[in-house]
């Protein structure tokens, strides 16, 4: 381990009071705004508003943001070649409906620069709405209580409400309210518009900007109150309504004015307000998106939805989204008992988790949900082996969904597969339409193995849920498809044409790239392979119906099964017996390695300091690869093999990737690092709350929140499901007095109690499941719990591996492996080349 990872709580406790329930914030502050405006952002994983203040003076990056709208534009390449990404994809930044801007004799609340007497701003897990109260004292010395409510629907996913109340408390005052809509992401209005950087701000993290037009005006209309916006992107050409509805209740005196153009839209109300009489605005807000419907047919959309909503009224949604929520919490909540910090922590990574995909339907889970505009709103294999998970055996139906929106995608995954001389489909690195958008290929598109994640996320989902009908209709196709590309790709060599290899492509480390023989791949490639010939001859067993459309869909022929067989099984699976690991690639071993722990912490992440061929050079990992493979392949390797691997492969692992620490935290709990294992989770579950790689204030980590699940069921509750079989091997930290998590298998609710001298199984909701604890069957029924006492939690090292163990190491040459950091000359300045 070498970054700075600790199991103390992270948070100022005075600002950010434990509640095990809510994140709360007791003071207001703007030096952080950014991480705050995503911490208490709130969405349905179609629609979401970041946490800025309603008010929409003060902020890092206002934004709203619509899964999946996007605008494109040409990738132009400092040097072309045949195949490189084209199309750029980003996501715009919704038209903003959040604004609510009060003016009290004629004075703005600006909340950097009031004086606010209380300040106090939740996010309640449990009801699903964001509230804020605060008592500002005016510049004349008025007092006056300002109280709201933001909430955007679970159960109608176009929908989002905001309350907004103003009270006079010590006297009458002139109070001005004027709710807007405003066109952000062409920069109309706006006082703190972005400023070139002149490239001095890199970081690959952070989303493309626009210089020109993206919104382009096709629809406005005012009346009793509505406003309704209308506009087309101008590449993409997809269009979005917005649209606003505002209902006033006060027995002030008051008058109204409107005002619309083409990129705001506003309704001011002008009140004599009298002391202690409130004044509360219910602005109901509705979005609605298309990849080309005219903007006039979605401002009908819109008008449906509130018209339904206000004839619903608020309350009648406040009392459905908390329903939603109980139903959500009794199948996911993981209990962590007598830690109070890491309950909070825990709920709100969960949270942030139904906020980015629960309402995604008809798209996927990108990279920040709809949170922020950080990796330009992709879509990244994140979602499958971080995310899936959680929802497979959470809320499968969810699952079903992002699966179904990767099938959408298998045509143009076909057409790229074509485009780089293979057969079959290979699916896009990161993308939102379906086309590679990665403009550096060799961290991007040589990811081939996003092909298996997909295959074994799906597998794993049609093995928990049974689902054969989304086997037989879609699954299928991307099976078969991704085996044809491994099959293609990879080629025989060994004296006998016995060994099947895969060269050419880049793993998970993203610090290692265009490898030959890369074990993350290969192994997950032989899993692809092996699902294909699975599924196909299931579907031919239990459906011979499907089994033919299917054949006459794809062509597929019984040879093509029998070659996906043989290169499974004779797939090169990289071991070096001199040091008793399994190599990251056929190469990696003869680098040298990168010593981490004389590496200026001014100089992480490396990606920022550092060019990537210097990287390249060296034995150093962005973010865990062989490990990886070690969770999710782990009934391939023997337990010494897992603590070979992990004891070489954990020091020189940066964690310069959100993605690293949650798989670390599993396998070190796994081999036996059980304090190393509560660090790593520690540091994985407060990434975002705690900010720890300072860049929070892009969006939340939505693959690191959904690994924080796997942390705890995988890691601490030691769950597996290897080819559909699960199995229960607790590793719960010292520390930790109980842990309890459900799983649902085959529609049954599991809840499963791990404490440190057994673990208690019974079934919430379903029927019989069977399951294995420690290499014991045991079968668990309705009404029946099963208790299963334990021994042990499993071996116990409270140290951590250290790069000793493997310095001065030899290499099957003979060779020593050392370790070192690049030199970095430093002048003054740079000469010109004729100086």
């Amino acid at each position: 381990m070498n970054r700075n990872t600790d199991t103390t709580d992270p948070l100022d406790r005075n600002r950010f009071p434990i509640d095990e329930w809510a994140l709360v914030e007791k003071d207001f502050s703007g030096d952080d705004m950014g991480r705050t405006e995503t911490l208490f952002a709130v969405g349905n994983g179609y629609l979401g508003l970041r946490g800025n203040v309603d008010e929409g003076r003060d902020g890092h990056a206002h934004g709203t943001f619509i899964n999946g709208f996007h605008e494109t534009w040409p990738i132009r390449h400092a040097e072309e070649a045949f195949g490189f990404a084209r199309v750029g994809q980003t996501i715009v930044n919704a038209p903003d409906a959040k604004i609510i801007r009060i003016y009290v004799d004629d004075e703005p609340l600006v909340l950097t620069l009031a004086d606010l007497l209380s300040y106090e701003r939740r996010l309640d897990f449990a009801g699903g709405i964001l509230s804020r109260s605060l008592e500002w004292r005016t510049p004349s010395g008025k007092r006056v209580l300002i109280q709201s409510r933001r909430l955007v629907s679970f159960t109608e996913r176009h929908l989002a409400i905001i309350e907004y109340e103003v009270t006079m408390l010590d006297a009458d005052a002139s109070v001005v309210i004027s709710s807007q809509i405003l066109n952000r992401q062409d920069g109309i209005g706006e006082y703190d518009a972005p400023k070139p950087t002149n490239g001095k701000d890199f970081d690959p993290r952070k989303a493309e900007s626009f210089t020109d037009r993206v919104l382009r005006p096709r629809f406005k209309r005012a009346a009793d109150g509505r406003y309704i916006l209308g506009f087309r992107c101008t590449n993409s050409g997809m269009t979005i309504a917005c649209a606003a509805d505002h209902q006033l209740e006060t027995i002030n005196e008051y008058d109204e004015a409107s005002h619309i153009g083409d990129d705001i839209a506003k309704h001011v109300y002008r009140i004599k307000a009298k002391q202690g009489q409130s004044i509360r605005l219910t602005k109901t807000l509705s979005y609605h998106t298309s990849t080309g419907v005219p903007t006039h047919e979605l401002a009908d959309r819109c008008d449906r939805t509130l018209d339904r909503a206000v004839e619903a009224g608020t309350e009648h949604y406040v009392a459905e989204q908390r329903d939603w929520l109980t139903a959500f919490w009794a199948r996911t909540d993981v209990e962590i008992v007598g830690q109070p910090a890491l309950q909070q922590a825990t709920r709100w990574n969960f949270f942030q988790l139904a906020q980015a995909s629960m309402r995604a339907d008809g798209q996927g889970v990108s990279a920040k949900g709809v949170s922020g505009s950080g990796y330009g709103g992709h879509y990244f294999w994140d979602t499958e082996v971080y995310v899936l998970p959680f929802l497979t055996y959470t809320s499968p139906n969810a699952a079903r969904n992002a699966l179904r929106f990767r099938h959408a995608m298998l045509d143009h995954a076909r057409a790229r597969a074509t485009e780089l001389n293979q057969l079959g489909a290979l699916f896009p690195w990161r993308t939102i339409n379906g086309l590679e958008s990665s403009a550096y290929y060799a961290a991007g598109t040589a990811q081939y193995h996003i092909d298996a994640d997909i295959s074994y996320a799906l597998s794993q989902y049609v093995s928990a849920t049974g689902d054969e009908d989304f086997l037989s209709r879609e699954a299928i196709d991307i099976l078969v498809e991704t085996a044809r590309m491994w099959a293609d790709l990879g080629f025989w060599r060994g004296n006998g044409n016995d060994v099947f290899h895969i060269h050419g492509v880049t793993g998970p480390d993203e610090y290692t790239t265009v490898v030959n023989d890369n074990l993350y791949t290969n192994i997950m490639a032989r899993s692809n392979l092996r699902a294909a010939v699975k599924g196909v001859r299931r579907l031919r067993e239990v459906d011979i119906a499907s089994y033919d459309f299917m054949v006459a869909r794809l062509g597929l022929d019984e040879a093509e099964i029998i070659e996906w067989s043989f290169a499974a099984e004779a797939m090169h699976i990289p071991f070096d017996e001199t040091l008793g690991i399994h190599p990251q690639d056929a190469q990696f071993l003869e680098k040298e390695r990168w010593d981490l722990s004389q590496t200026p912490p001014a100089n992480r992440p490396l990606l920022l300091h550092y060019h990537p061929l210097v990287i390249y050079r060296f034995q150093v990992l962005k973010q865990a690869d062989v490990v990886l493979a070690l969770l999710l392949q782990g009934d391939e390797f023997t337990a010494e093999q897992k603590r070979a691997d992990f004891d070489y492969y954990d020091p020189i692992t940066t964690g310069d990737s959100t993605l690293s620490d949650v798989v670390q935290s599993i396998i070190a709990a796994e081999v036996g690092y059980h304090e190393l294992a509560l660090k790593y989770f520690t540091s994985g579950l407060f990434v975002d709350l705690a900010d720890l790689h300072h860049n929070a204030a892009d969006g939340v980590h939505v693959a690191s929140a959904g690994g924080v699940w796997s942390a705890l069921v995988y890691g601490f509750g030691g769950m597996r499901d290897h080819g559909g079989k699960i199995t229960l091997d607790p590793r719960l930290p010292e520390t930790w007095e109980a842990l309890t998590f459900r799983i649902t298998l085959r529609g049954t609710r599991l809840r499963v109690d791990v404490r440190q001298t057994e673990v208690n199984l019974t079934v919430e909701e379903g029927v019989d499941v069977m399951l294995a604890v420690r290499g014991v069957s045991v079968i668990v029924r309705m009404g029946l719990p099963v208790t299963v006492p334990l021994a042990h939690q499993g071996p116990r090292d409270s140290g951590s591996p250290s790069r000793t163990l493997v310095e001065g190491g030899r290499r099957a040459d003979g060779t020593v492996i050392t370790s070192s950091i690049p030199t970095i000359a430093h002048s003054a300045e740079f000469l010109e080349p004729n100086d």
